[in-house]
């Protein structure tokens, strides 16, 4: 289903690109725009996918889950998370000193398919810390044609087309808040950093649905910063962590990190730890 297509009868009220832009714009704030155009995106990647349904973690309930298997890796994809308001996304100094941790493993470093780096074990947190990494390699790009190529060499068939994914529809949108065309200015410059993750579920060894928050910088004339919430379904397929087939996620909420409402929606702080067997 193409999301886009749904936009004007899904769109909140105050939430749409035209509005927001326009307003930063009037401001001078042109990173800021992008950024702003960059969130759209994500919300248009979900309209019409999910309902959004407030929720009080973004943790499932395991009591609830089927055994194994599909179905039970579609509740846990399905599964609601907190929602929150736009304004949640920008920087605050209102940090919280009860975030909880998460440790994710560096990976190896290895050049894997489309030049995004790999070596990332089995585990859920290595799923996370992979999935970060696609999520980077894209982002910093801002580039429709890296984003298909890495669309194909990491996701297994069954799930959201190249066009129709997330980070595609997202990287149009911040290339259309400049009119810059299917790539990045050179003037552009963008840099990802993972911040916080959850894990919203598992199903055995080679199976989970994991989130990752990070903080993306833009810099265009001026610079800004947002917060980005991602969750995939993730599979272990040849032994790396590839995007798994099926419905995407409910929509992760883009919260600045540390803050309480980032801890109330289930964001633990981003904690590197060397990864100590890859690719077990």
């Amino acid at each position: 289903m193409n999301a886009a297509a749904t936009t004007s009868q899904n769109s909140p009220a105050g939430w749409s690109r035209g509005r927001l832009v326009g307003i930063l714009a009037a401001a001078g704030l042109v990173a800021a725009v992008l950024l702003c155009a960059l969130a759209y995106g994500v919300y248009l990647a979900f309209s019409g996918v999910h309902t959004a349904t407030k929720a009080p973690t973004g943790g499932t309930d395991e009591s609830s889950l089927p055994e194994a298997g599909p179905q039970r890796r579609d509740a846990i994809a399905a599964a609601p998370m907190l929602e929150v308001p736009p304004a949640a996304a920008k920087p605050t100094e209102q940090a919280s000193s009860v975030s909880p941790t998460i440790n994710v493993p560096t990976g190896t470093a290895v050049q894997g398919p489309a030049l995004v780096a790999t070596g990332y074990p089995r585990t859920p947190e290595g799923a996370i810390g992979q999935l970060a990494q696609i999520d980077a390699a894209v982002l910093q790009s801002m580039s429709v044609a890296t984003a298909r190529e890495v669309h194909a060499a990491w996701a297994l068939p069954g799930g959201a087309d190249a066009d129709s994914w997330w980070i595609t529809t997202s990287v149009r949108a911040f290339l259309g808040g400049a009119g810059m065309g299917q790539v990045k200015d050179p003037a552009a410059w963008v840099r990802v950093e993972p911040a916080a993750a959850l894990v919203k579920g598992v199903d055995g060894q080679d199976w989970t649905a994991v989130c990752v928050l990070m903080k993306v910088t833009a810099t265009y004339q001026s610079e800004g910063q947002t917060a980005l919430g991602h969750c995939e379904r993730m599979q272990w397929v040849g032994g790396r962590w590839m995007l798994a087939p099926g419905t995407p996620p409910a929509p992760a909420p883009s919260t600045w990190p540390q803050t309480p409402l980032a801890v109330e929606a289930g964001w633990a702080t981003w904690v590197t730890t060397e990864t100590e067997t890859p690719g077990q």
